[in-house]
């Protein structure tokens, strides 16, 4: 079996694909998330170990290093908020929750974890996400926006850091298909419409990013550190309509 990987957000789309994707790569895995019943069941379809809690709450990381146990090959943080409000709408409460389940949540698991991630063999690995909302500017993206481009900032900031025995990149999607996007997605129209923006005319699924994570933790990736990297269907750079 390769080295464990620890999953934050594992019952969420991208979390639980990247689980799936990870497991048939042979890896080893400690799934965390909120949701119980849903993370028992991945964990035993997967045979990982499995830690509940909320990341919002410090005292979850320590529980996860403990729990995972050492050396760890790598960490996935796979958590999120699609909060889209405009700026008068949004309350300080909700900024700072967006704030700490993106940012401040994978700083902490980074911080908690690197003593078991130096302790791999190998160069061990960190993905994050950020968002295409933190490099172009969209209506009603003003929390989701902050948030993320934190993430940017922090991965820049841990690569240089962590370097050589930790390598820090963060994954960059556009849309995708979600529980979490359902309600946007819900309107047809308004689906297509955006699936029509990306130069692939199609919008982002589990299964993409889980692709991108899988390479970024294997050693097809150890000279890739400090770097975004979109997975977005061309929105950040392509124009396709003029």
């Amino acid at each position: 079996m390769k080295s464990k990987i620890v999953i934050f957000g594992a019952t969420g789309g991208m979390g639980s694909a990247s689980a799936k994707r990870l497991s048939k790569a042979g890896y080893g895995l400690h799934l965390v998330g909120r949701d119980k019943n849903n993370l028992q069941a991945l964990a035993a379809e997967f045979n990982a170990n499995w830690t509940e809690g909320d990341v919002r709450k410090e005292e979850i990381f320590a529980l996860v290093a403990q729990e995972a146990g050492e050396p760890l090959g790598g960490l996935v943080y796979a958590v999120g908020t699609l909060n889209l409000k405009s700026l008068n709408r949004l309350t300080a409460e909700e900024m700072l929750k967006d704030y700490q389940v993106n940012a401040l949540g994978a700083a902490l698991a980074v911080q908690y974890l690197a003593p078991a991630l130096r302790k791999n063999d190998l160069p061990a690995s960190v993905v994050l996400f950020s968002s295409i909302a933190a490099e172009q500017g969209f209506k009603l993206h003003a929390s989701m926006g902050m948030a993320k481009a934190a993430v940017r900032g922090l991965t820049l900031a841990l690569a240089a850091e962590l370097a050589p025995k930790i390598r820090v990149n963060a994954i960059s999607p556009s849309l995708t298909q979600t529980n979490m996007a359902q309600g946007m997605l819900a309107n047809e129209k308004l689906a297509e419409a955006i699936s029509n923006m990306h130069a692939m005319e199609r919008l982002g699924t589990p299964e993409d990013m889980a692709a991108m994570v899988q390479f970024l933790l294997s050693e097809e990736s150890g000279w890739i550190t400090g770097q975004i990297l979109g997975v977005d269907g061309g929105r950040s750079t392509l124009r396709i309509k003029s």
